[in-house]
């Protein structure tokens, strides 16, 4: 198994070296307006931006801030393919302009412009990142009225282009299969708040690098891509910074596309790329370790499960788990022009494959011919056809 990566250090408002639904998978963390750290991004594609903030008019500079990132929300339902999913990490801003504290609602903005361009809507996810301690607040301390709720969530935004994706032939049916996730991580991946993500857990960069990105932590784009696609898609992130999606599409077996405008970030991804084979191995070693607790506590609790994994050989809660198949990284080659392959081992990890006796009910055996088959029940007329 294969994947290439490619990073295009270019303005994701025009993404022309990408083709109409070619996408299979959005996952992005982009600049949030009204955000101190972000102003000079913004004014630099807009000067009008820069204007409305020296004249301390937050809505307009609100506004105009989200009409360059509309643009590049246009970009995206051209490249994604029809059934395909866009995954928006975004957090709303609180500021103080001319003396007045406000709310800068970022997400319902976004959510507005998504819809109108054509995208359904679908349930959003709360971070809870608690990166604030508890003991902080913003106001006038222990008096009413003047004291401010402290922001601790982001949200990700999840928009459908079209309809729900389907899969015809037996080749895709195949690798869906193979894609498959864990019945407990389904469990926690797909509840609608996430409190276990802390900002830097599973840190994959170096501090400043982070820092100077805002980059998101790896397990968030990991789960994104391993919930919305299947090994082998195509994932596009249109504000790359530092690869933090590159990585993570790396280590889940999806291509991916991203776009940053900052060519000098390209040595912070380059030197994260280094250590990727090793990192993205303990991740996937780590889900398969919590899978193996799951078992034997599930085991302690519940008795025998009732399916086994065809290539792992240890049970799984449901038929749908019977293929799943996680790939382990082999090796990254860079090419000269900011592509990167991947190769992955086509076999189970060793280390997991194992037997299981005595932890998954045999199969029944047929019904015993001798033994006559239940009556079956004469269901009464229904009244209400007697009436036509």
């Amino acid at each position: 198994m294969k994947t290439i990566q490619n990073v295009i250090y270019s303005d994701s408002k025009n993404m022309t070296a990408v083709a109409d639904e070619s996408i299979d998978l959005v996952v992005t963390s982009p600049p949030y307006p009204m955000i101190a750290m972000w102003d000079e991004i913004f004014t630099g594609q807009n000067g009008k931006i820069g204007q409305a903030l020296e004249e301390n008019d937050g809505p307009a500079a609100f506004e105009l801030m989200h009409k360059e990132l509309d643009k590049v929300w246009d970009e995206l339902f051209r490249v994604l393919k029809k059934g395909s999913i866009a995954c928006i990490n975004m957090g709303d801003a609180t500021r103080t302009i001319a003396g007045r504290f406000a709310l800068y609602p970022n997400h319902s903005r976004i959510q507005t412009c998504m819809q109108a361009i054509g995208f359904s809507a679908l349930p959003a996810i709360l971070w809870r990142k608690q990166t604030n301690a508890p003991n902080k607040f913003m106001g006038s301390g222990m008096m009413p009225p003047g004291a401010y709720v402290t922001l601790e969530h982001e949200y990700i935004l999840i928009f459908r282009k079209g309809n729900k994706r389907e899969f015809t032939t037996d080749n895709e049916k195949e690798v869906r299969r193979e894609s498959s996730f864990f019945w407990e991580e389904r469990n926690d991946w797909f509840s609608d708040v996430w409190m276990d993500l802390k900002g830097a857990r599973q840190n994959l960069l170096d501090v400043e690098a982070r820092k100077r990105s805002a980059a998101f932590p790896f397990e968030l784009p990991y789960r994104l891509i391993s919930m919305f696609s299947v090994k082998g898609d195509t994932v596009l992130d249109p504000f790359s910074g530092v690869g933090t999606t590159l990585c993570a599409a790396m280590a889940a077996g999806r291509n991916s596309v991203n776009y940053e405008i900052d060519p000098s970030l390209g040595v912070c991804v380059t030197a994260t790329l280094s250590n990727i084979v090793d990192f993205a191995n303990k991740r996937i070693g780590a889900r398969l370790e919590k899978h193996l607790e799951f078992i034997q506590d599930r085991f302690k609790k519940k008795g025998k499960f009732k399916h086994s994994n065809r290539h792992y050989l240890f049970p799984v809660m449901t038929g749908q788990e019977t293929s799943l198949l996680i790939n382990e990284l082999k090796s990254v080659r860079q090419n000269s022009d900011n592509t990167f392959e991947v190769i992955y081992a086509d076999e189970p990890q060793s280390e997991f494959v194992g037997s299981w006796d005595g932890y998954v009910m045999t199969k029944p055996i047929g019904r015993d011919k001798k033994k006559p088959p239940p009556k079956k029940r004469r269901l009464k007329p229904n009244r209400q056809r007697k009436l036509f």
